[in-house]
């Protein structure tokens, strides 16, 4: 499986407890598309939103965001990590 790391957008003032909900509700149903989102970072000053799975595919990755109701604005796939 291939790694990726997806940006948002135009989330400012992001709570933790926001960004929280937003990681479970990709968790609920990431199996279903076989994606494990890894973590999730936020700038709340910026409106930014990071993060990072494994998945088959960005569209797989994308599939969830969207049904979750956050679309990814960006996704890039991560060849290699340390």
């Amino acid at each position: 499986m291939a790694k990726y790391m997806d940006v948002h957008y135009g989330m400012k003032h992001i709570t933790a407890d926001q960004l929280m909900a937003a990681h479970k509700a990709d968790l609920e149903i990431e199996a279903e598309e076989r994606v494990h989102f890894e973590r999730a970072w936020a700038d709340p000053a910026s409106g930014t939103v990071y993060c990072l799975s494994e998945a088959p595919s960005a569209e797989a990755v994308q599939r969830i965001h969207t049904r979750t109701g956050h679309p990814a604005s960006e996704i890039h796939p991560v060849p290699i990590s340390v």
